[in-house]
């Protein structure tokens, strides 16, 4: 027996995520890109898309996938087929014309000295309204000069999961073609690179939770946790929070990430 509708409820009101209440919609300018961007990037690139078909094309969904280059977000709408608003680094918004790129495309400006606060407010706007958000679950692009480039995960996407339990989390896993197509401290792209992206079955939150290889929680676990406190609610929500995030990259690790 699954989780109940209430038990999701609770579940989404113990995250303690809110908006900000203003409805989000994608740019024009974005709009009018997604027409013609994508098949040009596809006739200069050698960039190869498995899994492409179990992209939800309908309703709300969180892409997240490992970061290995400044290009990563572009490839990653090749294989969305849809809008993405990625949470990005407020770095990315400093100069022109990055900023007017960054603002004009709906992408979300990530303050991390307040803990990246109001950029969450906004990615719920952005799920709450029915669009495609976009995660890099590890944070920042590895660093790292070999493998293994996969870092730990942060929990910020997994909260988001929580907070919107039906909304399908889609894992995109690239290949080492995605740093070798722009290496870091690189001007210019190497077109020419191969680069693999696989897109797996999307998942629920509310699937992983009540899974026995996941959070394995029922109707019982969640009537406990409304009995806490609030600080307790949010230490064992915390617990949580970590698994998803772990199990998440692990995905990502056994798909092929590098």
């Amino acid at each position: 027996m699954g989780l109940s509708p209430e038990s999701l409820q609770k579940i989404s009101s113990s995250v303690g995520l809110e908006g900000t209440g203003e409805r989000f919609s994608t740019p024009l300018i974005y709009r009018f890109l997604e027409k013609y961007v994508p098949s040009l990037l596809r006739s200069v690139t050698n960039v190869h898309i498995r899994g492409a078909h179990k992209v939800p094309m309908d309703g709300a969904a969180i892409f997240c996938g490992n970061h290995l280059g400044n290009l990563d977000p572009f490839i990653k709408i090749l294989a969305s087929q849809r809008p993405i608003h990625f949470m990005a680094k407020e770095g990315h918004f400093d100069k022109q014309p990055n900023r007017f790129v960054m603002l004009s495309t709906g992408q979300i400006e990530t303050f991390r000295e307040d803990g990246g606060r109001d950029a969450l407010a906004r990615a719920v706007d952005v799920i709450d309204s029915g669009r495609c958000l976009g995660i890099f679950p590890e944070g920042t692009r590895s660093r790292r000069e070999s493998p293994p480039l996969l870092q730990p995960a942060k929990t910020g996407f997994a909260r988001l999961a929580a907070r919107f339990p039906q909304v399908p989390v889609v894992p995109v896993t690239m290949s080492i073609g995605a740093r070798d197509f722009m290496p870091p401290g690189s001007k210019f792209p190497k077109p020419w690179k191969k680069i693999e992206l696989i897109v797996d079955d999307p998942i629920t939150f509310a699937q992983w939770a009540e899974s026995a290889q996941g959070g394995g929680i029922d109707n019982e676990w969640v009537d406990e946790l409304m009995d806490k406190t609030i600080e307790e609610q949010q230490s064992s929500m915390r617990v949580m929070y970590r698994k998803f995030a772990d199990q998440f990259i692990e995905t990502l690790r056994i798909r092929g990430a590098p």
